[in-house]
């Protein structure tokens, strides 16, 4: 039976329960552990809903403890700062009793720029060219990982997902390595979202956390939906440059400048497809080689 397909802003339009306090849920699925991108947008609307006339800039957050998809969780905002020019928030996810994750989020008001500078959008094929219908019988997918078919077909499970991906150095789930390392996604929300510059925010914060440790894998020429891989977030940072819209296609350009310990440390760089840099994300997570693939993933 398939799932059925998640609504973003359903998803992301938390209860009010008292001052201060949000009820967010999960949608059903089969994975025993809350996507971590999830909590990360649900805190962020639970941080917008207590700031006026301010938008987030910055948020730093830990995973404390794998969500559970089956209960609720809530969130709890403490209204640490409103000064002149910024307010601070810091919003606690609790399941159970218990702390699962915490965030500090930063909102600015709007200023006149002093200094105006960007990093420069890698050269890429655009999203178009990554299309179902484009990539049906490319040569080769036809031995590729079912994993990575699944990107490409046009029924494929991916679709129902809140957030379209579209892989750009595909040819590496087949044992190419990554030019320098660096691998790059479009990603777009499955959703027409309304004109509120904070929901496409919340959004483009949820979709931050797709993909984004695997560009560690990537410097190995492995990827992160390999049997032989298990991976998990420890944190999240995440700066907003500049407006955009999350449900436009945009590239997501990550490369992993480290990885010892079993943790490995991912940057991405965000920017709208005219080239525009919107935002910034770091994300350190464990990243480790399984001794013996799970029997519940090996055929996935």
């Amino acid at each position: 039976m398939s799932e059925a397909p998640i609504e973003l802003l359903k998803l992301l339009d938390l209860e009010p329960i008292e001052v201060n306090l949000f009820r967010g849920v999960s949608p059903a699925s089969k994975w025993p552990r809350v996507f971590g991108g999830q909590v990360i947008g649900q805190a962020m609307v639970a941080a917008c809903r207590t700031v006026e006339n301010r938008l987030p800039h910055s948020l730093h957050a830990y995973f404390i403890l794998p969500g559970d998809p089956t209960v609720p969780i809530i969130y709890e905002v403490g209204r640490l700062r409103d000064g002149r020019s910024f307010s601070t928030r810091r919003v606690t996810a609790i399941q159970h009793g218990q702390a699962i994750f915490s965030m500090i989020v930063s909102f600015a008001a709007q200023e006149k720029d002093s200094f105006q500078h960007q990093e420069m959008m890698p050269e890429v094929p655009p999203p178009e060219a990554f299309s179902p219908e484009n990539m049906a019988g490319h040569p080769l997918l036809a031995n590729a990982p079912h994993f990575v078919k699944r990107f490409f077909e046009s029924d494929r499970p991916f679709r129902r997902r809140p957030v379209e991906m579209r892989p750009i150095e595909f040819e590496r789930y087949l044992g190419t390595k990554a030019p320098g390392g660096r691998i790059n996604f479009w990603i777009k929300v499955n959703a027409d979202l309304p004109d509120d510059p904070a929901i496409h925010q919340c959004a483009l914060a949820y979709a931050s956390d797709m993909a984004l440790l695997d560009s560690v894998a990537a410097r190995h020429g492995q990827a992160l939906f390999q049997d032989n891989l298990m991976a998990a977030s420890l944190d999240h940072a995440m700066w907003f440059h500049r407006p955009f819209r999350a449900d436009e296609w945009m590239l997501y350009s990550q490369d992993s400048p480290s990885a010892n310990g079993g943790r490995g440390l991912a940057r991405g760089m965000i920017f709208t497809r005219d080239g525009i840099h919107v935002a910034t994300v770091a994300q350190e997570g464990l990243v480790r080689l399984r001794s013996q693939p799970p029997t519940s993933l090996r055929n996935a």
